[in-house]
């Protein structure tokens, strides 16, 4: 592994979009400090902090941490980069009803590049939209229990704060664009996860006070705790890495075709059906959902019916997990038919005469795959609802605050090992195309000649 470290920076092109690469992030990291002018940044955050602890979690705390904090502080970073999250999913869900859309999907490289322009303009009215909301819903103190959070509220603030943030946003939007081109790894996905890991320092603090190895008789974490989340902790890695690599190789086997005096076909390849077809999306609308009551409980305090909600809907609770995990299943079958189809799968391989062994081409083959498919998506829903759930009895069980036990699993970790890996693999085919060593070792085959 060190000695992987040390091969980037013998590789100029490596190290130079290594290096841009976190350049990148340090400038992301220090906009999230910078305050929203006309805020009261320090109140609002003690808001926040009481609102979780009332309710159990809120729609702010998913975007607090996609936005490593700037939600709560309302920095010019607040919204983070979750409008274009939503306008990317939008779009995908658009691109199976509107077959312009669709049409463009298929397109190439020139079609993903117009849909992409889409995104960032969704981006845009996304992010204006929702700023505008914000700032009208800080205006009032009757959401925050006679608290004023605006200096000076009206039109000149609502307009400040729709260009501050919205400007926020297509900056993060532009800095992830960079370090997709010019960096190492996907922009986006890795200015998501600095945001999570973040967090990480307040967790470590927060669990070196319980403990309080200098003043035992204030300790609340006994160390063989420690010890034992510790090993938790790493279980749950080893689990993650295992369920989001692992995938279903269906053989395909393709005819060999005489055009003219060149052959064409004949080799063998399979088609990779991923077991966590859907990544975290599953997790974050199941959230989204299972949280708007709640959120709008804390911050419209008169809504009754919304309180009734969200008391019997309290992470911990047995309604609560039971339509937790019940909406994390629909949504990965959700999901996984809308990015997966297995008709036009087996239409393509007609066309190009491929056709899976003892499967006869043509529908035959698409219910084949979509009779696998089926079977690999109960596995990975399974396990993606048990990842989600893994956070709320780890607090319970070991007594420990929820910020240190998101790190046993949730969408949090699921996003940090997945962008991870792609990151290694990333730098692995720079390290190999140069003839270096990477991070993954092959065992070199040995036999007498």
């Amino acid at each position: 592994m060190l000695r992987a470290l040390a091969n980037i920076f013998k590789v100029p092109d490596l190290k130079r979009r290594v290096l841009f690469t976190f350049g990148i992030i340090a400038v992301y990291r220090i906009g999230a400090y910078i305050p929203t002018p006309g805020i009261d940044g320090a109140a609002l955050s003690r808001f926040f902090a009481d609102m979780a602890r009332t309710t159990g979690g809120t729609l702010f705390g998913i975007m607090n941490m996609f936005t490593g904090g700037a939600m709560n502080r309302m920095t010019i970073f607040a919204l983070g980069i979750m409008p274009y999250i939503s306008a990317s999913i939008i779009l995908q869900l658009l691109t199976v009803v509107i077959p312009h859309l669709e049409k463009l999907a298929k397109e190439g490289d020139v079609g993903r590049r117009k849909l992409t322009q889409y995104t960032r303009y969704g981006t845009i009215v996304l992010a204006i939209v929702q700023s505008l909301f914000i700032s009208l819903w800080l205006e009032n103190p009757a959401h925050f229990r006679g608290m004023q959070m605006v200096q000076f509220p009206g039109w000149s603030f609502r307009i400040l704060t729709i260009i501050t943030l919205t400007a926020g946003t297509a900056f993060i939007m532009w800095l992830g664009e960079q370090i997709t081109e010019r960096g190492i790894g996907n922009g986006i996905s890795l200015i998501i996860t600095c945001s999570i890991v973040s967090r990480m320092p307040a967790a470590l603090i927060t669990v070196g006070t319980l403990l309080s190895p200098f003043e035992p008789e204030k300790r609340q974490l006994a160390p063989i705790t420690i010890l034992v989340m510790a090993v938790m902790m790493i279980a749950v890695i080893v689990a993650v890495i295992i369920i989001t690599q692992g995938q279903r190789r269906i053989p395909v086997q393709y005819a060999r075709r005489v055009i003219g005096r060149k052959v064409y076909g004949g080799q063998s390849t399979y088609i990779p059906l991923r077991v966590n077809q859907a990544g975290v999306i599953p997790i974050i609308f199941a959230q989204s959902i299972i949280l708007f009551p709640a959120t709008i409980a804390g911050v419209i305090p008169g809504v009754g019916v919304m309180r009734s909600i969200a008391n019997s809907l309290v992470p911990g609770r047995a309604l609560y997990e039971i339509f937790y995990v019940g909406l994390i299943i629909f949504f990965c079958y959700f999901y996984t038919a809308i990015t997966f189809n297995p008709v036009e799968v087996a239409d393509n391989m007609k066309k190009y005469g491929g056709f899976v062994p003892g499967i006869r081409p043509g529908k035959p083959t698409a219910i084949h795959f979509d009779h696998i498919m089926t079977r690999l998506t109960i596995a990975g829903a399974l396990f993606l609802a048990t990842i989600a759930i893994i956070p709320t009895f780890v607090a319970q069980g070991l007594k420990i605050p929820f910020i240190v036990a998101s790190f046993f699993g949730g969408t949090g970790l699921l996003i940090i090992v997945g962008v991870l890996l792609d990151t290694m693999k990333q730098i692995e085919s720079h390290l190999l195309m140069r003839h270096y060593e990477g991070f993954m070792k092959k065992g070199k085959l040995r036999g007498r000649r």
